[in-house]
């Protein structure tokens, strides 16, 4: 008896002990969940937000729009600051005098304009021709904002050839072609080539084909996909994509991840495999001429103020003829990309080079331009000048920076910036509202962030960076909620310290009140 009640016992303590064991573990957890020292239902603090997408108009972090006079205001209402508050060039010096003493200025050309006026604070060689590196897409967005619509959108097509069982993929200009069915919610993969096909095979079993021979329509905004004046090596590891009429937003190039060197055989070799996974038997033509007339037999939706290819002469004559219900020529399939204006902010968001060129080659052949890199390039200073800003002594020999051979001057960065703001040039603002955010987003995620934490959330701005060239041009809301604008363009230092340097300026500019 004494040995068996001696057995019980420990077993009953020991139970209780392991209870308690439990019960405290939970409670000291609960203690460090609720104080936020281990993860947990019972965090007091908010959950860090989800991390930035690739897509413009599908966010998961709040647009915050720049204020301007005409969209915040009705006239002749004071600016948004008010009149007093409007910073004067001897405050704007005496604030920027220490940062623009650092050795990494020491070669530079800095601009500081009131974004709400358009006055001239500060203009230390602005008027200097000077490698502008990515920053070339500020101009090429004003180009080709003056050429698109508003709201106008890509079309890519596919239309019968000259009998039932040919089909020609008819490329339009979407280079963000999702490989399946497209998000109508997204700007790279708006459009979906799975969508496509569907549409497609349902066309060819009306019609009863059941075996085809797929061809490609390249005649639409052709031209080489690299530029003589680019490093053999930018395609190769990922500064740029092929330029291409025809893409796949699973294929956009980025830093260590090249996309293929033929985009458009990309799409074909897809859009064959879709069509054969759907029951149509595909043979896939040669390269070369398409049968039927050259180019899409739809029109480019709100082309109202854009030229068409029968308003220039260009090849796309046909593009503006409506297609016929049956028979060659007529419509097997068509989808429709986002917003040019979208794509314009997403090319800005991510500095991506190919989607510059791709918007701005198909801009210039619509007014009639050719389709070369420096045809193109040439065709953007053009349409500058246009807007009435000084262009004298620019080239540029490419759309999106990458060539050392362009020229450009700080000052008219800032005269397309001040531009872009006071809301007459709606989809040159739409892009400017894509620029990357300090802090937050795009090429600018990881900068101002520490000492210059003061401008991240409130700056956005284009950079741009060569070996031995490096800028920066865009826009803050400073302390007292005036618009400024600002550009820096250094020479001769190293990346890293002029990406310092410029920070600091920006964020001296966001905060000094420059009164």
């Amino acid at each position: 008896m004494v040995r068996g009640t001696s057995r019980r016992a420990p077993r009953f303590t020991y139970a209780v002990a392991a209870a308690w064991s439990a019960v405290a573990v939970l409670l000291g957890y609960a203690v460090l969940d609720v104080a936020d020292a281990a993860p947990g239902v019972l965090t007091l603090r908010p959950l860090p937000p989800p991390p930035p997408t690739e897509y413009v108009a599908k966010r998961t972090l709040p647009l915050v729009p720049q204020p301007t006079l005409p969209t915040s205001v009705d006239l002749p209402l004071p600016s948004l600051a008010g009149d007093t508050a409007a910073p004067t060039s001897a405050g704007v010096s005496r604030a920027l005098a220490p940062v623009l003493a650092l050795p990494a200025l020491r070669d530079s050309a800095v601009v500081v304009r009131d974004g709400q006026t358009g006055a001239v604070l500060l203009d230390q060689r602005g008027d200097e021709l000077r490698i502008p590196a990515s920053t070339t897409k500020l101009l090429s967005a004003a180009a080709i904002g003056q050429t698109f619509a508003p709201d106008e959108t890509l079309r890519t097509v596919v239309r019968e050839g000259d009998r039932p069982d040919q089909v020609v993929l008819v490329a339009g200009g979407d280079s963000l072609l999702a490989p399946g069915k497209g998000d109508p919610e997204a700007v790279a993969g708006h459009a979906g080539l799975r969508d496509l096909a569907d549409q497609v095979a349902a066309s060819l079993a009306k019609r009863g084909t059941r075996s085809v021979t797929l061809y490609v329509d390249e005649t639409y905004a052709g031209g080489p996909t690299t530029a003589p004046t680019w490093s053999p090596t930018f395609r190769s590891t990922g500064i740029t994509g092929a330029v291409a009429m025809l893409g796949l937003s699973s294929q956009r190039a980025t830093g260590g991840r090249p996309g293929p060197a033929d985009p458009v055989a990309a799409v074909r070799a897809r859009f064959a495999q879709q069509l054969a996974a759907l029951g149509v038997s595909v043979q896939v033509a040669p390269r070369g001429d398409a049968p039927g007339t050259p180019g899409s037999p739809m029109p480019t939706p709100g082309t109202s103020g854009a030229p068409t290819g029968s308003e220039t002469g260009t090849p796309t004559a046909a593009a503006g003829a409506a297609a016929p219900a049956s028979g060659p020529g007529s419509l097997l399939g068509s989808v429709e990309s986002a917003p040019v204006r979208d794509q314009l902010a997403l090319a800005l968001t991510d500095s991506d080079n190919a989607l510059t060129e791709i918007l701005a080659r198909q801009a210039a052949y619509r007014s009639g331009a050719g389709t070369d890199f420096s045809a193109v390039g040439g065709w953007v200073v053009q349409q500058v000048a246009a807007l009435g800003l000084a262009t004298d002594g620019v080239g540029l020999v490419d759309a999106s920076g990458l060539s050392r051979e362009n020229r450009v001057r700080a000052d008219l960065l800032a005269d397309v910036l001040v531009l872009g703001y006071d809301g007459t040039h709606p989809l040159l603002r739409r892009a400017l509202d894509g620029l990357p955010i300090a802090g937050l987003t795009g090429t600018l995620e990881n900068r101002l962030t520490g000492s210059d934490h003061v401008a991240a959330g409130r700056a956005r701005a284009k950079t741009g960076t060569l070996t031995g060239a490096n800028a920066l041009a865009g826009s803050v809301v400073g302390d007292d909620g005036r618009l400024l604008v600002f550009v820096g363009m250094v020479a001769g230092a190293g990346t890293n310290d002029a990406r310092a340097a410029l920070d600091r300026l920006v964020a001296t500019v966001a905060s000094c009140g420059c009164r």
